[in-house]
């Protein structure tokens, strides 16, 4: 049974603590929500468990309800450590879902927070998150359309969101090893802290808080992207040294990547544009006003992209990859105004836009066929779970990542095996729309060994 249960707040977070895990040799699988966990009918060969509880933009009290539920899930299945995964840029009510977890784990459990992730250049400093060397609040995520951060000092973005008394280890005290950081843990927790975070800048850090906790001798909730919770599992002896795993074949042929790009930041509009100078790169504009609008009109556009994108695998030289994308042509759309607009409740125009990317693709893919398709590539977390739910998958199983936050699995379920991958939509560089496709032609190749 698995050792090590998470729960995350998107499904890209889910994916991007996974995959460290899978890569220290974890056998890890990521549901989508806690019916398909409950659901699952073997989890006994499973070493990890992520539940996405999908509550990042949602109100405090329904976000509370999922992270509760999930924890409880994760409880019935005996998990022995248990996470919370949170965003590298801090975004959604963190504090809320602390609560939510230590309101139902024992009495003494002690939240450690390390939201640094130093191989995606995120770090913490006297509090203050860093992100590629720029102030979080200076970055595109003080202006995400559904949860903006507009606080630097995290210790007072999170005190803000939950009850409990939290508490900050400084850099310096890191910087002073294990022994240093358990003092002050201890320390912090004598005096009624519950929720105490801690700076890093380096893998080594974190390391060093891993150890610290550990020490403490008490029960730990890790509250972090990622490396906390893999060098926690690896100092409890869960798992191996992480590496990576990249297919030693040679990549298949005469097949296209799909690609589904929900992300509207101006990043991922930058990662597409430069994969589309590639003239073996289909590109199909999606209306997303049609999506919204719902009714025959959605239908109507949906029936358009898929008959285009049929036709295009079809073809005796079909393309290396076919983007479909709402957003990255013609005016960024305002959504909380398009909710009010149309009378919906807020949020309900982004899941129209999603759910209409995934029945593009799965109603391609049942069109033309899997053997057509090399693997599935989705920008952004809804995007990525109104695919997967539109086929009929509600979890995957995690393997690798092409760059951290960039992370590679295969489906379970009616596509057992097919690869995809996730990205979030503020992560990687110009070039590296293109090292996905790559990626996703190898893992077919993999595919097909078994």
């Amino acid at each position: 049974m698995p050792k090590i249960g998470v729960v995350a707040d998107d499904l890209t977070g889910a994916t991007t603590t996974g995959v460290l895990l899978a890569r220290s040799k974890a056998r890890t699988a990521v549901f989508f929500n806690v019916g398909e966990a409950e659901g699952a009918e073997d989890l006994s060969a499973l070493d990890a468990v992520l539940i996405s509880s999908s509550s990042r933009a949602l109100a405090a009290d329904e976000a509370y309800r999922r992270v509760a539920s999930a924890t409880e899930a994760l409880k019935k299945m005996e998990v022995c450590y248990f996470s919370k995964r949170i965003d590298t840029t801090l975004r959604g009510g963190i504090g809320v879902e602390i609560d939510a977890m230590l309101d139902h784990l024992p009495e003494d459990t002690l939240a450690v927070v390390v939201p640094a992730m130093p191989q995606s250049r995120r770090i913490m400093v006297g509090g203050f998150s860093v992100i590629d060397n720029v102030a979080l609040i200076r970055t595109p995520v003080a202006q995400d359309v559904r949860t903006p951060v507009t606080e630097n000092y995290i210790p007072k973005l999170i005190a803000g969101q939950t009850k409990r008394r939290t508490d900050l280890v400084t850099l310096e005290t890191v910087l002073a090893g294990e022994t240093a950081i358990k003092k002050a843990l201890a320390g912090k927790a004598a005096a009624g802290a519950k929720v105490i975070l801690a700076d890093a800048v380096a893998i080594e850090d974190i390391d060093a808080i891993a150890r610290a906790a550990i020490a403490l001798g008490r029960p730990i909730l890790a509250v972090d992207p990622g490396p906390f919770t893999a060098k926690l599992a690896f100092h409890r002896g869960l798992t191996e040294i992480e590496q990576p795993n990249i297919p030693d074949v040679q990549p298949v042929s005469g097949k296209t990547v799909l690609i589904a790009a929900g992300s509207a930041t101006p990043v991922t509009k930058r990662q597409m544009a430069v994969l589309c100078e590639d003239d073996r790169v289909a590109h199909i504009e999606v209306d997303p006003l049609a999506l919204i609008h719902g009714a025959e009109t959605a239908t109507a556009e949906i029936a358009r992209a898929v008959e285009q994108t049929v036709a295009l695998l079809k073809q005796p030289r079909q393309p290396r990859a076919i983007l479909l994308e709402t957003a990255l042509h013609g005016d960024l759309l305002d959504l909380d105004a398009e909710d009010r607009r149309h009378g919906y409740a807020r949020g309900v125009s982004a899941n129209c836009i999603n759910a209409g990317l995934g029945s593009i693709i799965a109603e391609t893919l049942a069109q033309a066929g899997r053997d057509k398709v090399a693997g599935l590539y989705t920008t952004g977390g809804d995007t990525m779970v109104n695919v997967c739910y539109q086929m009929g998958v509600g979890c995957i199983e995690v393997r690798d990542y092409v760059i951290p936050q960039t992370d590679i699995g295969c489906l379970t379920g009616a596509y057992a095996g097919l690869p995809i991958v996730g990205k979030g939509g503020l992560t990687g560089d110009d070039q590296i729309a293109g090292k996905i496709v790559d990626r996703l032609f190898l893992e077919a190749a993999r595919q097909g060994e078994h």
